[in-house]
């Protein structure tokens, strides 16, 4: 049985309306697309799936008779001007049932309530299926098996022992199959990553590691989706922005579900100068996406624009957020040091800065100086208002000028 094998069942109308009945071949038909563009997934088509329609279902039977593992089965209910969809995902093998949620929406616009719910479910469907394929014992793993691996350790909230476990999984995968696209292309997006988030010591080594497997990937298979965002990783690490931004616009162009592409985008563009364009991209990767590993970045960049624009009230309530969501960011926390300082909190601020500096492994917030010289702050425009606003109140929680 092929794995990460799935079949999205018709979905159930249950008030046996005719235009809800269009409504919900809709998302069984955009869900079935859309699910087949996550990378080794194979996912049984509209026309095979539509053959079980008004039959009682057996989902046992049903993986059999597909060779498929796991089963969607879902219903679409509407009671006024509301509309209720429930959809659970199944293991075919043992009938256990995984993962379900309910989706609600105003049934005034049905084809935008079609795409959000469309995009929604797969986007957290690629989520449940990483975590039960990479829970399944496998005696004898090979690259694939070291991917999903990987991919699942990249659901933890970043810390810098998450990010090691994962490029040492990336790269067990790459040892196997030199020439596997999706091997290179996670292994530079996650050496990138930890760039990112400062949780790497090699940083000039792992940019210039990921820099090159990210070009063969692409070279290889120049409409990957998954090398397109890899560069866009390393571009991003690089600040090199303006390219990235390219690169993120082509991965939304190939994949409209992938929530992290709308959240970069949009904090390239924020570097760029187009600060207002920063909290529209957040506000569409979080509903696409409410359970990401990487909400807490998604919430501190929100947080970012109401700090630069002095509404620190507004900023604390995302920076607190994000770093209860991922604890382990160093720079979230001296984000919120500052704001809090900012506020007068100066003992909070205090706490704040000293586990960020607990955190990181290094030096950079031992002076406002260093900061300067090994961060990243955008244009001139940005950097001015980083200054006005961020430094300022890292001077306030006591961080020195030299």
């Amino acid at each position: 049985m092929p794995r990460a094998s799935i079949v999205v069942l018709p979905f159930a109308d249950l008030s046996n309306d005719p235009e809800q009945q269009y409504f919900a071949d809709g998302i069984t038909g955009d869900l079935t697309t859309d699910l087949s563009r996550i990378p080794d997934m194979l996912v049984i088509s509209r026309n095979t799936a539509f053959t079980y329609r008004n039959k009682p279902i057996d989902t046992k039977q049903i993986g059999r008779e597909l060779r498929v593992r796991y089963v969607l089965e879902s219903e679409v209910q509407r009671s006024g001007d509301r509309v209720r969809v429930t959809t659970q995902l199944i293991d075919a093998e043992t009938d256990a049932h995984l993962w379900a949620e309910r989706f609600d929406g105003g049934a005034g616009d049905l084809f935008a309530l079609q795409d959000e719910i469309t995009n929604r479910i797969a986007v957290a469907l690629d989520l449940e299926l990483v975590d039960a394929e990479a829970a399944r014992p496998i005696e004898h793993p090979d690259t694939r098996d070291y991917i999903l691996r990987g991919r699942a350790t990249r659901l933890k909230p970043p810390s810098r022992e998450s990010r090691a476990e994962a490029v040492a999984l990336f790269e067990q995968a790459l040892v196997l199959d030199q020439q596997s696209i999706a091997a290179q292309s996670w292994l530079a997006i996650e050496l990138a990553a930890r760039v990112l988030d400062f949780m790497t010591g090699t940083v000039a080594a792992d940019i210039l590691r990921a820099e090159g497997l990210a070009e063969r990937a692409l070279a290889a298979s120049p409409r990957s989706r998954l090398a397109h965002f890899a560069k866009a990783q390393v571009r991003r690490a690089q600040h090199r922005y303006d390219e990235a931004i390219a690169e993120y616009e082509t991965v939304i162009a190939l994949n409209r579900n992938w929530a992290n592409a709308y959240s970069h985008l949009g904090w390239c563009k924020f570097m760029t100068g187009s600060i207002e364009e920063l909290i529209p991209t957040q506000e569409q990767a979080i509903p696409l996406s409410p359970r990401d590993p990487q909400i807490g970045l998604f919430c501190v960049r929100i947080g970012h624009v109401h700090l630069l624009r002095s509404r620190t009230d507004e900023a604390i309530i995302w920076y607190e957020k994000a770093r209860n969501a991922t604890p382990a960011h160093p720079s979230f926390r001296t984000f919120l040091a500052s704001a809090y300082a900012l506020k007068g909190d100066t003992e909070r601020a205090g706490a704040e800065r000293a586990e960020a500096r607990r955190l990181v492994g290094d030096d950079r917030y031992s002076s406002i100086a260093r900061l300067q010289t090994v961060g990243s702050w955008g244009a001139p425009k940005v950097r001015v208002l980083f200054e006005s606003t961020y430094f300022a109140g890292l001077r306030k929680a006591g961080v020195p000028p030299e």
